[in-house]
């Protein structure tokens, strides 16, 4: 149970600081005063000034601000963010999202660095299956399959999976071009069509970072879909959990090694960066629809107004985490 609050700590602390850090670097890059910068929710338990900007630890690890002058309220100083102009502004709000993103690419490139990126170069050939009998061997590299060129190892396992019969395998065997015929077949158990062999792996920097940047799509594309489709009423596969039920999953990637702890993290700062850029009040996407008002209508929102409606937002979204909470709750009894 410690390893899993701390773990749960780390992660989360990771994912705010760094949301937190992209409204910080644009609010000073713009010149916008910071009054507070602060890491958890609740009374404060640690708390620096170090020039014009309070840093501050919180009691709870739920969350996180960046306290800017004239944010929710009218300010003379000049400095003030609602003194700003519309692009300025919409800079600092977007910078928390994306670095949320940016965080996940990182972690997931870590991940697929570590693990290694699979080749189109032939690492091992199942004897008892239809690649071994079609005569590949071991560093044969594969150019073309059914006249497709191939790049990447993704482009191997599409080609035999979408194959409706036997296929057509260039080789590349010691600078000598080869080509065989192969009969895919089922995988045991599954409906995957396979050849039996496996690629040569090899640690790339820069493949890892575009399979990082790749993953991150793929995640984002289907958080997205699991959202839309939960809004729109849609039948989905899954549900939405809570902070506890979020430590529980936190817990079991630190058990299952520090791989599966930085995926459930890049899950969550890909998760924690769309829900922020949701159009409600009180988060980041609420505070972008004023901005994009302001634009259409040539002149701001007054900063009471829209205060008051973030506040409205904020309670709203305090009461559904209370409602979330709750839900967990019951699961544990």
């Amino acid at each position: 149970m410690f390893t899993t609050i701390i773990s749960f700590i780390l992660v989360f602390g990771l994912l705010v600081i760094f949301h937190e850090s992209g409204h910080f670097t644009l609010a000073k890059l713009n010149g916008i005063k910071v009054n507070e910068f602060s890491i958890g929710i609740g009374p404060k338990i640690y708390k620096k000034q170090k020039g014009e900007t309070e840093y501050s630890v919180r009691a709870f690890p739920l969350g996180g601000f960046v306290k800017m002058e004239g944010e929710d309220e009218e300010s003379e100083n000049p400095r003030g963010f609602t003194n700003q102009t519309p692009l300025r502004r919409l800079s600092v709000i977007i910078a928390g999202p994306l670095m949320n993103f940016i965080l996940a690419v990182i972690l997931l490139s870590i991940i697929a660095f570590n693990i290694g990126m699979p080749t189109t170069t032939i690492d091992i050939v199942d004897e008892y299956m239809p690649a071994y009998t079609a005569g590949i061997q071991t560093g044969d590299k594969i150019i073309e399959i059914d006249g497709m060129e191939i790049n990447v190892w993704q482009d191997v396992s599409s080609a035999i999976g979408d194959s409706s019969g036997d296929i057509e395998i260039l080789l590349d065997r010691n600078g000598e071009k080869l080509t065989v015929s192969v009969t895919p077949t089922l995988e045991e158990n599954t409906d995957r069509k396979i050849v039996g062999i496996i690629p040569t792996i090899e640690k790339s920097f820069f493949k890892s970072i575009a399979a990082g940047w790749n993953q991150m799509i793929f995640i984002f594309t289907s958080i997205f879909s699991f959202l839309k489709d939960l809004i729109v009423g849609n039948e989905v596969q899954g549900e939405v959990i809570g902070p506890i039920g979020i430590i529980g999953v936190v817990g079991q990637a630190a058990d299952a090694g520090i791989l599966s702890l930085l995926f459930i993290a890049a899950y969550l700062s890909i998760n924690l960066g769309i829900i922020n850029l949701l159009p409600f009040p009180a988060l980041d996407g609420g505070r972008l629809i004023f901005i994009l008002i302001e634009l259409v209508r040539g002149k701001p929102v007054s900063p009471e107004r829209e205060g008051f409606v973030h506040f409205i937002g904020f309670a709203i979204l305090m009461a559904l985490m209370v409602f979330v909470l709750f839900k967990d709750l019951i699961k544990l009894f």
